[in-house]
């Protein structure tokens, strides 16, 4: 059979809770099922507010504008993301500041951060890679003496921890994704967290295409009316309720995920030394979102990635670097080397990594045993 990369899994309970939507004649955004969500990320990550996006991507844009991000103004970040995290910003016309990655988890590299600081920076973003914590504590006190906002991108990281306080908890704002390739999804969806209170109320603003239409539903005002900028940033009811069925199951979802991704990290233990599997520093607890391989070069890579095609596994490779691409180029700068962050966009590959997969994985890892063995014969 064929073994794709992804694979989204439903917990059984997402068409009934989509009916029900329909049933109670509240399709458009902050339903009932929106509310739930809203409030197990609240309770689960501990923000002082969460709010429901059509997408992680419309999460990062909502920050980027509750930043005050402004022409002319910089925005540190690691190369090695998805586009989001610095289109998110360029819209503001804000320069991205591409910093390298660690050799080992490839977060951005947090003592090279300072040396990237000038008077325009306005942001710090880390993205948390994998589901593994970047190393916040740094980072939040570079923040501090900077007088800087910190924006966890944290699309892969839900429950996952830094020294015990989940991901999306620690920055002044988080960016979640529920994108069908992540742990939990809803097709497309996001979130955006709040934990400094300075953020909330515009939060609400921005996101209901700058109208105060969320206080008018509680009775705070007579009338809604259009107070800031915004656009519609809100899911509709049918991606909540979608939402709602995994959030309900996350707990069991992410077990059977550290599963997979434990039985892949023995498997593979004995692969040479030219070949690096992830590390999870003993600071952080993972979410099992993703199993990746280092291989020694590009031309590795490669072969590797067609051995396990020629066995009907799909493994794929991730991000190209921002810095090296067109609109990197012409947007944003590479704040020093880049060396850690070009090695990863040629050498890393990620491995099928899905409910569901269980009874294939042994197959899985013999087959990515053998793919990896003619590289080194």
């Amino acid at each position: 059979m064929h073994i794709p990369f992804n694979k989204p899994y439903m917990t059984g309970k997402e068409l009934w809770y989509i009916s029900q939507a329909h049933a109670k004649g509240h399709l458009a955004g902050d339903g009932e099922f929106t509310k739930k969500c809203s409030k197990w990320l609240e309770d689960r990550i501990g923000a002082r507010r969460a709010l429901l996006t059509h997408s992680c991507t419309a999460a990062l844009e909502m920050a980027a504008i509750l930043a005050e991000v402004e022409p002319g103004d910089e925005v540190i970040m690691p190369s090695f993301t998805f586009v989001s995290t610095a289109n998110a910003f360029v819209l503001r016309g804000a320069k991205p500041v591409f910093v390298d990655v660690r050799a080992d988890t490839l977060n951005i590299d947090e003592t090279r951060i300072e040396a990237a600081i000038t008077p325009r920076t306005r942001v710090i973003v880390p993205v948390h890679y994998a589901g593994v914590a970047c190393e916040m504590d740094t980072i939040m006190e570079i923040a501090r003496r900077h007088d800087l906002i910190v924006i966890e991108d944290a699309a892969q990281g839900v429950l996952s921890t830094y020294k015990g306080r989940p991901l999306g908890s620690i920055g002044h704002m988080a960016a979640l994704s529920f994108h069908e390739t992540k742990n939990l999804i809803s097709g497309e969806g996001g979130a955006l967290l709040l934990n400094d209170p300075r953020f909330v109320e515009r939060a609400e603003i921005v996101r209901e295409k700058g109208t105060n239409r969320s206080q008018f539903f509680r009775g705070q005002v007579d009338k809604y009316t259009w107070v800031d900028i915004g656009s519609s940033y809100l899911p509709g009811e049918i991606v909540a309720a979608f939402l709602w069925a995994q959030m309900e199951e996350a707990d069991a979802i992410n077990r059977r995920r550290l599963a997979l991704w434990d039985e892949y990290d023995r498997g593979l233990s004995a692969v040479p030394d030219l070949v690096q599997r992830p590390t999870v520093p003993a600071t952080c607890a993972h979410n099992a979102h993703m199993y990746y391989l280092l291989l020694p070069d590009l031309g590795a890579r490669t072969a590797f990635i067609q051995r396990l095609k020629a066995d009907s596994i799909t493994s794929v490779f991730h991000y190209i670097p921002l810095h090296s691409s067109p609109s990197g180029r012409a947007f944003g700068r590479a704040a020093g080397s880049m060396v850690n962050t070009d090695r990863a966009g040629n050498c890393l590959t990620r491995l099928p990594l899905w409910l569901g997969l269980e009874e294939h994985h042994g197959h899985v890892i013999q087959r990515v045993l053998e793919a990896i063995d003619p590289t080194f014969n």
